[in-house]
């Protein structure tokens, strides 16, 4: 194997460049990547950078290190198909780069409001969304927030923090009913009131008002907020389609064994693209999460390269976090429909504990933790071990 792919200049194609020259692959790598920037972290673009606490310097995640990796980066030029037969990645422009291995990156994008939208309307994936809408926030905005999962809650919180005037809309019952359940849902939901942003659950959107700009937000209910900015987080997903016809099975992302395989020979998966096989949840899950696009392809690439990997126990464990109002929220674990919650520690209404997520016998298969890091890392481990 001399020359290998990587297709999304993204923090798990990052990942997946560094774990190659670590474990001692010395042949050619190219990054194709479709944003002209080089790979940068998307957790602060909701928050510190939409606060503009924290430069686009600031969120680079290439190091002096990394100018030592011998990379061919080729930005700003989409990937339009993968020729597997023939061992090619073919780029929007029709170049064609001939490979011997592919490990696919490419992430997931934010999912959009069908049709057309007025001026004032944002999504947040990408540095240039993050500038976009940053330059729109300022006191006395008026947003309407589409969504309260964990980036509209987070684009909230940051509105909040900029004095603007805050509406988030959300279909459920609860926020975040689908990773937490109901209950943990709803604790997590009252953190908007505390910061006076005003939650609007059971209810969706049914139309955006105006013409050249958006004016305000009509909900299915009837009610009508007033809107100067429109922020649409209702999820995101994979970017696959440019796969079409090559042969992967596409399931909700690329599915993958353990080890990011795909069905193709040398050619993988990693990231928010991928939908691997998890042995904590003995079955495939794809996660949109930090933490995976940063672990995950240590152990794809070892599988490449045909070598022994061992990540330590807890990487094993689906994990993610939130900032929210100056408060971390840490979740571990997979929580099925049939848990049951056991406040372990702390006081849900003060905002301030540990619950541990049941199964119908008592097993232990998630935690969930708002500013408790210390007891949360030690449930994250526990876990591990049970897994």
């Amino acid at each position: 194997m001399e020359h290998v792919t990587v297709v999304g200049a993204s923090l798990a194609g990052l990942a997946t460049v560094r774990a190659l020259r670590a474990q001692e692959f010395e042949g050619r790598i190219t990054v194709i990547g479709d944003e002209p920037h080089e790979p940068y972290d998307r957790p602060p673009l909701s928050k510190e950078y939409l606060a503009g606490t924290v430069t686009e310097e600031d969120i680079g995640l290439t190091d002096a290190e990394d100018a030592e990796l011998d990379v061919e980066w080729v930005l700003g030029q989409p990937a339009a198909s993968l020729d597997a037969a023939g061992k090619a990645v073919v780029l929007a422009g029709g170049f064609r780069i001939d490979t011997d291995a592919v490990v696919l990156a490419t992430g997931a994008r934010a999912r959009r409001l069908p049709g057309g939208c007025p001026q004032g309307v944002h999504t947040l994936r990408t540095l240039d969304d993050a500038r976009a809408l940053r330059d729109e926030l300022a006191p006395g905005v008026r947003l309407v927030v589409i969504g309260a999962g964990f980036i509209g809650a987070e684009i909230a919180s940051t509105a909040a923090g900029l004095g603007c005037e805050v509406d988030i809309v959300e279909a459920a019952d609860v926020p975040l009913q689908r990773p937490l359940g109901v209950e943990m849902g709803a604790v997590c939901g009252r953190l908007h009131a505390r910061h006076g942003a005003r939650l609007h659950v059971g209810t969706g959107l049914a139309e955006l008002v105006g013409e050249d700009r958006v004016n305000a937000v009509r909900l299915t209910d009837g009610r009508e907020l007033p809107a100067d900015v429109v922020v649409v987080g209702i999820g995101a997903q994979p970017n696959t389609e440019w796969l079409a016809g090559s042969g992967l099975e596409i399931d909700d992302g690329v599915r993958t064994d353990a080890q990011g395989r795909t069905a193709i020979p040398e050619v993988f998966a990693v990231g928010d693209c991928a939908h691997s096989y998890r042995d904590y949840t003995a079955g495939p899950l794809r996660l949109e999460h930090w933490t995976n696009a940063l672990q995950q392809p240590s152990a794809a690439v070892a599988a490449l390269l045909g070598r022994e990997h061992a990540a330590p126990a807890h990487h094993s464990v689906p994990y993610f976090w939130s900032d929210q109002y100056g408060h971390k929220i840490q979740f571990a674990g997979h929580r099925t429909d049939d848990c049951t919650v056991h406040i372990e520690e702390g006081d849900p209404d003060a905002g301030d504990f540990v619950a541990l997520y049941l199964t119908p016998d008592e097993r232990p298969v998630g935690v969930l933790a708002i500013d408790r890091a210390r007891p949360f890392g030690q449930w994250r481990r526990k876990l591990a071990q049970r897994g």
